[in-house]
């Protein structure tokens, strides 16, 4: 880091899901399948899932406020909202600026989504990581929020078992103790192999010209080709950022990878060499919430005191596009 840029501090995080619970059993209810195949497979026995009119929004303004709150920042302090946001329940208005409204940030800051699907975090980390590095601005709300329930195809077994609702936020600020809980930061894409996992928009052309082809507006996803990917791919970038950090494998105290399958995360944790204890998973019970996966994880992990205060940890994701991303960050007292 040069001179010229601001450390960065991680003040506050918090965590939002669904209050209805979807288990394995519910899903026999919509096709064949059985407990006993989810669970194997994937590693979830069940997901939180939006039910009504609840939406990615309200998951997001509520983890949002309780971040903030554990900041000790107020609304008023935030400078600029990143959501990352990959099912948001609408293109625009931008979903960071719903939260800004609702949260009742004053000012007009610029508020805007982000869209590197389950790798959004670590993204929106990197965008809020260079605004207040260049001291552009001073404090940073990061959310990431999604409901991928309402778009995956209930009918398609091999998708829709993996899939859950939530958010996560976090504040960052400029560190003014010069401490940057922000050791190494890796970021990368693949767009040739983004049909692995997609989402087309629906839409039509205009009537006066020749028509486009008709598509379907769910979630599609890869299995195998994503495993593949993932288990050859992200572990030599956990390598890469914890010896840009300057530390060793030895010295990270939790791994908080995206949850996307247990058996993926099993995968990583050998290929690491880390202990059951180091590596922090609660797919069980959530499903894949996309970007939020990661910061969910992590406060759950404090609360249920599987995460100490006062450490380090490796958060590392990856999701459509291909993206993939890896941090290593000081976890400090207080943060949630």
């Amino acid at each position: 880091m040069t001179n010229n840029v601001k450390p960065l501090r991680i003040a506050g995080m918090g965590y939002s899901v669904p209050d209805t619970i979807i288990t394995n059993d519910d899903l026999t209810k919509l096709y064949e399948t059985s407990d006993e195949w989810i669970y194997t497979r994937t590693g979830i026995k069940e997901r939180r899932v939006v039910s009504g009119n609840e939406s990615a929004i309200d998951l997001g303004v509520d983890a949002a406020k309780k971040a903030i709150e554990k900041s000790g920042f107020k609304p008023e302090d935030i400078d600029c909202v990143i959501a990352a946001a990959s099912a948001p329940p609408q293109l625009y208005p931008a979903l960071a600026c719903d939260i800004q409204y609702r949260l009742g940030i004053p000012n007009h800051i610029p508020s805007f989504d982000l869209t590197a699907a389950c790798t959004g975090t670590i993204y929106a980390l990197q965008v809020a990581r260079g605004l207040i590095g260049a001291g552009l601005y001073k404090t940073v709300l990061i959310v990431a929020a999604d409901n991928n329930s309402r778009l995956v195809d209930w009918k398609d077994r091999g998708t829709s078992i993996l899939f859950g609702d939530g958010a996560g936020a976090m504040v960052v600020t400029e560190a003014e103790d010069g401490v940057d809980d922000v050791l190494s930061l890796i970021i990368k894409a693949d767009g040739e192999i983004g049909q692995y996992i997609y989402m087309n928009m629906p839409g039509e052309n205009c009537p006066l010209v020749e028509p486009c082809d008709a598509v379907d507006s769910k979630i599609h996803m890869a299995g195998r080709d994503v495993y593949k990917f993932v288990v050859s791919t992200l572990p030599k970038y956990v390598d890469i950022a914890i010896e840009e950090a300057g530390m060793t494998a030895d010295d990270i105290d939790y791994l908080i990878p995206h949850q996307a399958n247990q058996r993926i995360v099993e995968a990583l944790q050998q290929r690491l060499g880390y202990s059951d204890d180091k590596v922090i998973s609660n797919i069980k019970y959530y499903g894949n919430t996309s970007a939020a996966s990661i910061p969910i994880a992590l406060v759950e992990g404090v609360e249920k005191g599987n995460i100490k205060l006062g450490s380090t940890a490796i958060l590392c994701g990856f999701g459509a596009g291909m993206t993939w991303g890896a941090a290593v960050v000081r976890l400090r007292e207080g943060i949630c």
